[in-house]
This record gives C-alpha cells, sequence and structure tokens, in this order.
C-alpha cells in the first residue's frame, strides 16, 4: 500500500514537475483552492453582465431580437466552460493559471455587440475570435509577440497587473467608490460613502486585510486561504448581528456578491441548455466592415490581455527563464485562444487567463496541479451555487489587494532613469487600473516605447514586431471614428 502511494506520488510530482519547481502537493492544492475562492464571483458577476433575470425589466441586457441570456443559464455555462479549460491549461501547459470568462470583453459584447445582433449572433462572433487566436498560436505568430516585448515592459505589465487588481478588490470591497454625477465634485472615486468606511461589509474588508497581510507577513503558511475563510467566518457573524443585507446593485451599505449566510439548500442541477446555441449570421444582419473591425477589437483586446496576464502571472511565480521568458509558453497561448473559442460556444463570452490566479500563486501555486483543483471546484459549482455564494466579495478581495502589493516588487527591474524605458514602463502601469483593462495598459506603453525610440533615433532597438503591434494598438484605440468613416 505505502510502496503504491509512493509510486502515485512519485508519478504526480513528474507529470506536473512538483519538485522541480520547488512546490510540493499540499501548496499546489492550497494554491488551488486560494485561485478559486478568488476567482469565483465570476460564476456570480458575469451573469448579472451579460444575462438577465427578466426581458420586460428596464436593466435588462436585450439583443436586437429582444431576446435575454437568462441569469442561471448564464451562471451553469460560466462555472462550466471556467472548469474544462483550467483543467485543460494544467494538463496540456502545466502552469497555475485559472481561466474564465473576461471581464471587459463580456461588458463589450453585452452593451455594443449584442443590441446590435442576436445573443447567439454574438457568441458566433467569440467563438471566431477564438479560432482566429488558435490560428495565430499555430503560425507561431502569437508567441513570437510574446517574445518581442522587451523585458523592462515585461516588468512593467507585471506591476501593472498588480495594480490592477488591487483596484478591483478596493472597488469590489466598496473601499473606492465611483462619486455620483450629481456630486457637485471632479474627483471620480472616493472612499468608502461620503468619504468615510460607513458599511459593515467594508469594514469587513479592512479587518480582513489587515488579519491577511499579518499571516502574509508572519510567513504562515497558507496565509491568504485563512485570511478569506477567516474573513468569511467575521462576515457571517457581522451578517447575523447587523442584518446588512444584499446590496442588489441598490443599497451601498449591503453585501456586493455573495451573500454570508447559510443557504436554503446546498445542491442545484445545472441548466446547460445555452451550450451550442450560436450562429454565424451576423455577417449578413450587418456590413461585412462593421463585422471586420467588431471581430478585430475582440481580437486586439484578448490577445494582448492574456499576453499580459500571463507575463505577470510567469514572473510572479518565478518561472521565466534567464531571458525573462516563459518556457513554452505556446502551450498556454495555446489552450487560451481555445478558451476564447469555448467561452463562445457555451455562451459563457470569452475566457482568459484570469489575474486573480495571483492569489494562488501567492499562495505557493507553481504547476498545473492547481489548476485541476481550481477547475474542479470551478465544475462543483454548478451543482453548488447556493454553497459558494455564501463567500462574499468583501472576504475575497483582500487577497487581491495582498497580491497587488506583492507584484508591485517588480517595478524595481525597470530602469526609470532612462526616459525612453520610463516612460513607457509608467504608462502601461498606470492605465491598466485608470482604464480597467490589460489591454489598455500594454497599448499605451508599446505605442509610446516605438514612437520615443524611433523619433530618439533608437529606432533599430526596437523588435520590427513591436512597429506591427503599435500600428495594430493605434488603430485599436481608433476604432470608434474608423468605424463611423467607413460606414
Amino acid at each position: 500500500m505505502a510502496e503504491q502511494r509512493e509510486r502515485t506520488g512519485s508519478t504526480l510530482d513528474r507529470f506536473f514537475r512538483i519538485s522541480e519547481r520547488g512546490s510540493s502537493p499540499g501548496r499546489e492544492i492550497r494554491g488551488g483552492v486560494v485561485t478559486f475562492v478568488t476567482m469565483a464571483y465570476i460564476v456570480v458577476l458575469n451573469p448579472l453582465i451579460i444575462g438577465s433575470f427578466a426581458a420586460n425589466t428596464p436593466s435588462a441586457h436585450k439583443d436586437v431580437l429582444g431576446h435575454i441570456l437568462p441569469v442561471p443559464q448564464v451562471a451553469a455555462v460560466t462555472a462550466l466552460v471556467a472548469g474544462v479549460l483550467t483543467i485543460l491549461m494544467g494538463l496540456v501547459a502545466n502552469y497555475p493559471f485559472g481561466i474564465a470568462t473576461g471581464l471587459g470583453i463580456n461588458s463589450l459584447l453585452s452593451v455594443t455587440i449584442a443590441p446590435q445582433m442576436s445573443w447567439p449572433e454574438a457568441m458566433g462572433l467569440v467563438v471566431i475570435e477564438g479560432v482566429i487566436i488558435v490560428l495565430l498560436v499555430l503560425t507561431g505568430f502569437r508567441t513570437a509577440v510574446f517574445r518581442a516585448v522587451p523585458p523592462a515592459l515585461k516588468s512593467a505589465i507585471a506591476v501593472g497587473i498588480g495594480l490592477f487588481i488591487c483596484l478591483i478588490g478596493l472597488v469590489d470591497a466598496g473601499f473606492v467608490r465611483r462619486l455620483p454625477d450629481d456630486a457637485h465634485t471632479t474627483v471620480p472615486v472616493g472612499l468608502g460613502i461620503g468619504g468615510s468606511i460607513a458599511s459593515w461589509p467594508t469594514a469587513v474588508f479592512v479587518v480582513g486585510l489587515l488579519l491577511t497581510a499579518v499571516l502574509v507577513a508572519k510567513r504562515i503558511k497558507g496565509a491568504i486561504l485563512i485570511g478569506v475563510l477567516g474573513s468569511t467566518v467575521l462576515a457571517i457573524v457581522v451578517e447575523a448581528i447587523v442584518k446588512a443585507g444584499p446590496s442588489n446593485g441598490t443599497d451601498p451599505k449591503g453585501w456586493n456578491l455573495g451573500y454570508p449566510a447559510l443557504p436554503q439548500k446546498v445542491v442545484g442541477l445545472p441548466d446547460l441548455s445555452l451550450v451550442g446555441d450560436v450562429s454565424f449570421g451576423a455577417w449578413t444582419r450587418l456590413p461585412i466592415i462593421t463585422v471586420v473591425l467588431l471581430v478585430f477589437t475582440l481580437v486586439l483586446a484578448d490577445f494582448f490581455d492574456a499576453m499580459g496576464t500571463m507575463t505577470g502571472l510567469g514572473k510572479e511565480a518565478g518561472l521565466v527563464d534567464k531571458d525573462g521568458q516563459l518556457p513554452n509558453v505556446g502551450k498556454a497561448l495555446f489552450v487560451e485562444g481555445l478558451a476564447g473559442a469555448a467561452g463562445g460556444f457555451g455562451s459563457a463570452s470569452s475566457n482568459t487567463v484570469f489575474v486573480e490566479s495571483a492569489s494562488g500563486i501567492a499562495e505557493g501555486a507553481r504547476t498545473g496541479l492547481a489548476n485541476i483543483v481550481t477547475g474542479l471546484l470551478f465544475i462543483a459549482a454548478m451543482f453548488l451555487t447556493p454553497l459558494y455564494q455564501v463567500v462574499p466579495v468583501e472576504a475575497a478581495a483582500p487577497a487581491l489587494v495582498v497580491v497587488g502589493a506583492l507584484m508591485m516588487a517588480q517595478v524595481r527591474d525597470i530602469d526609470f532613469t532612462d526616459f525612453k524605458i520610463a516612460l513607457p514602463a509608467f504608462l502601461t502601469i498606470v492605465v491598466m487600473p485608470f482604464t480597467y483593462s490589460i489591454a489598455n495598459g500594454i497599448g499605451a506603453g508599446f505605442v509610446s516605447y516605438v514612437v520615443i525610440h524611433a523619433v530618439t533615433g533608437n529606432a533599430r532597438k526596437v523588435h520590427p514586431l513591436m512597429w506591427v503591434i503599435a500600428v495594430a494598438f493605434v488603430a485599436y484605440f481608433a476604432v470608434g471614428p474608423i468605424q463611423a468613416a467607413l460606414s
């Protein structure tokens, strides 16, 4: 029996190269759990972005035919696609990079694309986008672009992602809030409510952040996971006493996503009827140039969003080589491309690598075994939706802020004394959180890098692919005027 366990352990270790990467099965399992906990909100949030409870409500996300994607079905396919593709990333690429519906593209679908066509047609464009990215990987183009990025910009991408996920945590917890238009101020965001922490959920976040920070500072094993679980317990106790209730998008003092109270039921059967509900009729419904520009926008956003995320996660996990490259990145990029197409086929929107994977990496995840754990938990989430909704986003948000602080350390690899590097790196870092988009930050950094080097007589130092990328980003930033001029 003992010999069998040893052989199994050795096989597992060799397949995932656990010892080689300085990890252990226990650390991988903890990391996989933490990654799931910090990503699980997407199963709640994505249905609210692209789905609706009823077509006759003012806030319903209707397509051009007046149809909606029902929230329960969207939740089910969101968990399904995330689970399957996260496991595939672990098995094929052996990286601890969780995959789920990408924020940004789902909003683009809901606000811009679906109102021009049917939901199945919108998902058809997502499938096309994913197939194009897969082809770019198979031709070697996407991998070549990944390797053409200068080391300083790769470090800037990692730092920018750190700030980005920190801001996500602060906003999700209500610590930072958008000020209303009638606030009579030019300040776009502020602290809490009226400049103070005036809600119990945000107070739980603050306590959870301090708890997690202390545990990380004391180098306690499982610090981030303990912090999330401890914050959840605190949230349950607080809610039982103060009865804050869910926010439901109207009460700023309620719980944002997830509700810290024991559910009436634990298990529910998922409705997967949206899987395969795809059409390619957009090409006949709209002018071809309009559809081409929509697909171009989807491709460019997903292409560089994933590339930037993998760069940051790889550096944070210490998986890059001495040249700052991520070994066998082609496999990871291939799976991520498949994730885009799978998200469209499943009607969950394009799936991509999640920056929240950094929380699992901070917990010790270094291999695809962590992804297997995360993926299985997503699969289970299809049946256990009421149970995981007990964890409020305010309890998971401290992990994002702590991980953001850890990723800031990579700023030391950027030479800010050389302004040709300093400004592009700075723009990459700040534009990501300020525009809530990794792709926008990468674009600002790449375009400024190419222009500054060209004008200062250093054009030869710029990789030819960087010129191609810069031109593509100029078109990406100007897609609105271009579309208006051609229509």
